[in-house]
């Protein structure tokens, strides 16, 4: 790809934190067709260790300002209250209990101080470092969020990566209800990670979203060539929902009504 970032020799390995960087694709197939795609970067942090996080670079901070930064507060109950335990609690509810192992959190990071995020995908491993469950936490525009709980069964996960379906519970595009399907399609993290979600009204696919990042190893050097590459990603990313947004009334579509928020979150699979 032509603006991704290229390191050498880099043997992608569970650090306390590393990038992700590359594409991400919206297409919609119905009732219009509409298609864009734009190059973003992720963290994956290990939010059981993000004391060790904050050391990692000068330009780097978890719960205080920098020019990249974490804040627990993003994310979960968005009190600032412990991730871990809160991700932890989540899975006990759905009858996943893992001992030794550790929870790493794909999203985007806070840029200058600021950060909008769609969507960020909780991977639990055990201490074998075997992929158990993961968490599908979903944003919207209003303020809103949700979290899909999803422990891995049997049959779920192959070589080609990690296969879930639900129900959607939760407004997200003003342009979709809620009545409303989901088809996820995960390639954990290792030399590239991959998210797919395709949405589906009955069994008609309504709209495809990807990302497909190529691992990169966290320093001082990568997160200034990223902060340089991808100026504002956040920003950027905000920005890019609302001119989306226009071009698609644009084409016709219309807003659809939101609402009452649902519990702050569902188990894939109890449906």
């Amino acid at each position: 790809m032509k603006d991704q970032i290229v390191v050498a020799d880099q043997t992608p390995r569970f650090d306390r934190i590393s990038f992700y960087q590359g594409p991400v694709m919206h297409a919609r197939m119905q009732p219009v067709h509409h298609r864009f795609s734009y190059s973003v970067f992720s963290i994956l942090i290990d939010i059981d260790h993000l004391d060790d996080c904050d050391r990692q670079s000068p330009f780097f901070s978890v719960n205080r300002f920098n020019l990249m930064s974490f804040y627990e507060r993003d994310h979960g109950p968005r009190n600032g209250s412990s991730l871990a335990l809160h991700a932890r609690q989540l899975f006990k509810e759905a009858g996943l209990e893992f001992e030794g192992g550790t929870i790493r959190l794909l999203c985007y990071p806070r840029i200058l101080g600021y950060v909008f995020d769609p969507l960020s995908v909780y991977f639990a491993y055990d201490r074998d470092e075997s992929l158990v469950g993961l968490l599908y936490e979903v944003r919207n525009t209003f303020g809103e969020h949700h979290t899909y709980v999803a422990p891995i069964k049997s049959g779920e996960q192959n070589e080609a990566g990690i296969r879930q379906e639900t129900k959607k519970r939760f407004f997200v595009s003003p342009f979709n209800p809620v009545d409303m399907s989901y088809r996820f399609r995960i390639h954990p993290p290792d030399q590239t990670v991959g998210i797919r979600i395709l949405v589906t009204d009955g069994s008609d696919p309504v709209l495809a979203a990807t990302f497909l990042g190529s691992f990169l190893r966290f320093s001082t050097s990568s997160v200034l060539r990223l902060c340089l590459t991808i100026p504002f990603l956040t920003i950027k990313i905000i920005a890019g929902i609302h001119v989306e947004a226009l071009r698609l009334w644009i084409k016709g579509m219309r807003l659809k009504s939101r609402p009452a928020p649902p519990a702050p979150s569902s188990m894939i699979g109890d449906e």
